[in-house]
């Protein structure tokens, strides 16, 4: 029996090797999951894999009568409706560690980027000024990095910024002492981050606990020499709340790569907050990153068609419980 897999949002096919070089798979690719092509493709395939464009709805997996795997080529599946995935008896797949560098590096990018103005600096000198004293900014060393989320990105960020001589603590329930050890990372509370980081950064999924976990009392507690980046999920932070602090001057600056809605819209208040970097979603936008977390998700569909494995599935428990 061949097994047929749908790939859609331009999935590196560099990194597909799992599937291409399988006996008894064949693999479809349909960019755009808004088209007829894709409807029809579905209609025959046994898993799905996409990126973050594609949302995985309820009506959409109702289209795939055959579908046993989702496997999004990235960290997040917050644009995969995983409860109806799991009504349905499908596994979904992610792939945590693909992209884990090239965020953390990202992340370094928008630290220092805030820190030294580069953006608005490059901006004016292109507008033909030459303005050094209105692009002052300030050294990471010697600085406090506050972590909120000291997972596999976030660890890796602490690493780094202990590398540019700051002092790293962190927030992280789920950080265990001997590891916080060996990153030489102190572990504190989460009130500890916000009022003593220099720069705070933050590293967690997007779920009830953490939505808007970045709020108006979160900033007004933070140093007024303060920045914040986000690079994990939007909506960990109260874009707003955000905007108008950085308009009152209650913090230094912030560098967001992620957004509550993406693309951002038009009238959104960040476009005209001052002090601010923003970047659209580019943490796993390397080659090395798009390569990587294909070949992860790749391998996770190819061994649940192939044997029916489906342990790695982050609603594997649940699958257990109705099958």
């Amino acid at each position: 029996m061949t097994h047929r897999v749908l790939v859609t949002d331009s999935v590196a096919r560099s990194g597909l090797g799992p599937l291409l070089d399988a006996d008894g798979l064949e693999m479809v690719s349909v960019d755009d999951s808004a088209s007829d092509e894709f409807v029809s493709a579905l209609a025959d395939a046994d898993a799905l894999i996409v990126r973050s464009a594609t949302k995985v709805t309820r009506d959409m997996l109702s289209l795939g009568p055959r579908l046993r795997a989702v496997g999004r080529a990235g960290v997040g599946v917050d644009n995969v409706d995983i409860p109806a995935a799991t009504e349905h008896g499908i596994a979904v797949f992610n792939a945590p560690g693909g992209n884990t560098i090239a965020a953390a590096e990202l992340t370094m990018a928008l630290l220092i980027s805030v820190a030294r103005k580069i953006p608005a600096a490059e901006a004016s000198l292109r507008a033909g000024r030459w303005n050094r004293a209105e692009f002052k900014g300030v050294e990471l060393r010697g600085k406090v990095l506050g972590l909120i989320g000291a997972g596999r990105i976030g660890s890796e960020v602490g690493i780094r910024c202990k590398a540019f001589d700051m002092d790293v603590i962190a927030y992280d329930p789920y950080l265990s002492p001997t590891r916080a050890d060996e990153l030489g990372i102190e572990m504190v509370g989460l009130e500890d981050v916000i009022q003593r980081g220099d720069f705070i950064s933050i590293h967690v999924p997007l779920t009830d606990e953490t939505r808007g976990i970045i709020g108006s009392k979160a900033l007004e507690s933070m140093k007024p020499t303060a920045f914040v980046v986000n690079a994990s999920r939007g909506g960990v932070l109260d874009e707003a709340v955000l905007a108008r602090a950085l308009q009152d001057g209650v913090i230094a600056g912030a560098a967001l790569d992620v957004y509550e809605i993406e693309p951002l819209p038009a009238d959104s208040p960040l476009r005209e907050a001052p002090n601010l970097v923003l970047t659209p979603h580019l943490g796993a936008s390397t080659a090395e990153a798009q390569e990587g977390v294909a070949t992860e998700v790749a391998h996770k569909i190819r061994l649940l068609l192939e044997t029916g494995n489906r342990a790695d599935a982050i609603n594997a428990s649940d699958l257990g419980q109705i099958i």
